[in-house]
């Protein structure tokens, strides 16, 4: 068995998500980037090669990564590029992006032989979360006025437009596209490509995926545009696992056990976000909070339901940690970092990378 703490990346269910997301491909025409800033385990890029068109990025090492690990088309965005990165930036990248028209304006020179973007803010999202609502008050992603951005259309051929965060709606998508439609209209039909974005949960369960490619197409034709998805979450979604031990058992006015993982360090977001991990059935009639082993207080993965009493050298699956998990993970405390394993087609287990001392040591300076 391999040791734990470790995240297990099932291909088995990895495929299912695939499979919808090159069904949409073939419906819809719209190309498809995996969003390196959710997931950007490089071990199953030429898995997810054959499925998807490429990656998109959010920094100089994020699009480097998906140039060199994953190839086909490689977009380039972030909120500013700084003087002493740009140049690497464009050698790398098929598409860049630019987060303002001073970033465009500012870069026009080193930027000139590139396709280049701007990323249009419509004031809507699909956020009910402050922290990750890209439309907030005065957010700072993407311009918003029509009349700015005309003035610089002859530098850019496309848009990237996100505003849907974890949207398993199709009628909000259908509807927020219809707004963005209404206002950028003008912009839009002089463009040749436009990226909608990730945030749209359209590998979940039931979602209308021949409705939301029929949408997406009539989107592309209306405006005669290449339409791009930036699907993170929606790539990944359900296919790995956090796997924990029992260290230590207490009673403290609840059962509690604590493992050998920390949320803080492995499942950030979900503390970020005030989120409960799970855990599947997640039913029987022994219940236990299940805590992290850093000193944090609140590290605490949350309260579930095992059939069989838990003992010091169990081992427990969190579910559904691919997304903005590894790419968060950290080093606080000192804790463990989890290795990283895959389950191949044929039920197979390979760990393909184990952290050590040295990584810690080699982390700090």
């Amino acid at each position: 068995m391999i040791q734990t703490p470790y995240y297990l990346i099932d291909k088995s269910k990895l495929l299912q998500n695939m499979e919808k997301i090159a069904t949409l491909r073939e419906l819809s025409g719209a190309k498809a980037l995996l969003a390196l800033k959710c997931f950007a385990t490089w071990s199953v890029f030429d898995f997810m090669r054959d499925y998807m068109d490429g990656t998109t990025s959010s920094s100089l090492n994020e699009v480097r990564l998906g140039h060199e690990r994953f190839g086909k088309e490689t977009h380039a965005y972030s909120v500013a590029y700084a003087d002493y990165e740009i140049d690497e930036v464009v050698s790398h990248a098929d598409k860049i992006i630019f987060n303002s028209i001073g970033q465009l304006t500012r870069f026009e020179k080193q930027s000139s032989g590139s396709i280049r973007g701007l990323r249009l803010n419509p004031g809507v999202s699909s956020s009910s979360f402050d922290l990750a609502d890209p439309a907030r008050p005065f957010s700072r992603l993407g311009e918003w006025d029509l009349k700015k951005v005309e003035p610089v259309m002859d530098m850019i051929s496309g848009f990237m437009i996100h505003n849907n965060c974890e949207n398993g709606d199709f009628d909000l998508f259908d509807r927020m596209l219809g707004e963005i439609e209404q206002k950028f209209g003008p912009l839009l039909k002089k463009a040749d490509w436009v990226s909608l974005g990730g945030g749209i949960h359209f590998t979940g369960e039931n979602y209308p995926l021949e409705k939301f490619a029929e949408r997406l197409k009539r989107f592309s034709g209306e405006f005669g545009v290449q339409v791009y998805l930036e699907p993170g979450e929606a790539s990944i979604t359900k296919s790995t696992t956090l796997e924990v031990t029992v260290l230590d058992k207490l009673y403290n006015g609840k059962d509690l056990v604590v493992v050998d993982s920390s949320i803080e360090a492995h499942l950030l977001d979900l503390l970020i976000y005030r989120e409960s991990a799970k855990v599947h059935p997640n039913q029987g009639p022994h219940r236990y909070q299940v805590c992290g082993k850093s000193c944090l207080a609140g590290d605490i993965f949350g309260e579930f339901n095992f059939e069989q009493e838990l003992n010091i050298g169990d081992r427990i699956s969190l579910q559904d940690t691919a997304g903005y998990t590894m790419v968060k993970k950290n080093w606080f405390n000192g804790v463990q970092m989890p290795a990283i394993a895959i389950r191949e087609l044929d039920g197979s287990l390979r760990t393909v990378r184990e952290f050590d001392y040295t990584d810690y040591e080699t982390s700090l300076s």
